[in-house]
């Protein structure tokens, strides 16, 4: 066993140290967020939480399982995450997969035209009018057809294909009698489930805090997800802030709207939260094999 130098020593107490600080700064507003949900809202106003609840209290909690709006909201994010991360993982699979065999002839040819469209886009306006003229608008596919390919994740994946699975296996199969198909579904994906479970958390989360479509796509208010209602709860109590407090009634309502924020901000990242742990095995075993050899 080598002993360490001074210098060694001191460099990894220096980066434990990095380490532990920046395991702070990313928790902290984590843990202050879930305190306060639990806490007093005029405690927090004051500025008197900070790592223990004050006040404990379930207000916030309690409005929102009786808003039927927060409810619904949460129940259409989660239907256009799951629809939305399935057709994202169809999508992705059905194009890196050929991409990833060399008999398939213009392969490089049809990557550097995907790549292209990651640097050159119609923008905002053009792709508004053709999900319009597609008769989406107000619809759940206007928030899912436009985003149901990401270039990077492609490559990400194709790489995996290329690097973490043998081609000579693809070839046995093939001798064997299998077809592409049946070589796609027996044995590339089985061995794939590393890089399909990052693609799962890469696609759900993007679906899950998205609201920037459905702020522009949707009208009904009975399908707008967490998000947009989330959005109006945080704006509503930054007005609040600035025109200030009047009577008590008004004063409830800014008490209460407090304690709704934080109690939302809780509920709506929970379950991306939750997700996290069952796919974190293979998570940095697909983005390290999927990142080398691009």
């Amino acid at each position: 066993m080598n002993r360490q130098s001074a210098g060694e020593k001191l460099f990894d107490w220096f980066v434990h140290a990095a380490l532990a600080l920046l395991c702070v700064i990313v928790l902290y507003p984590l843990v202050f967020v879930l305190v306060a949900s639990f806490s007093s809202p005029d405690a927090v106003m004051r500025g008197e939480v900070w790592l223990w609840p004050k006040g404990l209290t379930v207000v916030g909690y309690e409005k929102i399982f009786q808003n039927s709006e927060i409810l619904s909201g949460y129940l259409n994010t989660i239907v256009y995450t799951v629809v939305g991360t399935a057709i994202n993982l169809a999508m992705s699979i059905a194009a890196a997969y050929p991409l990833s065999r060399r008999d398939f002839f213009g392969r490089n040819w049809i990557a550097a035209m995907m790549v292209f469209t990651m640097f050159f886009s119609g923008g905002m306006v053009p792709t508004y009018l053709l999900v319009k003229q597609l008769g989406m608008l107000n619809s759940m596919w206007a928030l899912l057809i436009p985003s149901a390919v990401s270039v990077y994740n492609i490559l990400i994946m194709r790489t995996f294909f290329q690097s973490g699975i043998p081609y000579e296996m693809q070839e046995a199969a093939a001798m064997d009698g299998c077809s592409n198909l049946s070589t796609l579904t027996r044995i590339v994906l089985p061995l794939s489930m590393p890089i399909i479970a990052v693609m799962i958390l890469f696609y759900s989360v993007g679906h899950w805090n998205s609201y920037f479509s459905a702020l522009i796509y949707l009208t009904d208010r009975d399908k707008y997800p967490l998000q947009l209602f989330l959005r109006e709860i945080l704006i509503q109590g930054q007005m609040q802030e600035m025109l200030g407090i009047g009577d008590d009634t008004q004063a409830k309502i800014v008490m209460e709207g407090e304690a709704i924020k934080y109690a939302v901000v809780i509920v709506a990242n929970l379950p991306v939260l939750l997700l996290y742990p069952f796919l974190q095995k293979y998570f940095v075993k697909g983005v390290m094999i999927g990142a080398i050899k691009g």
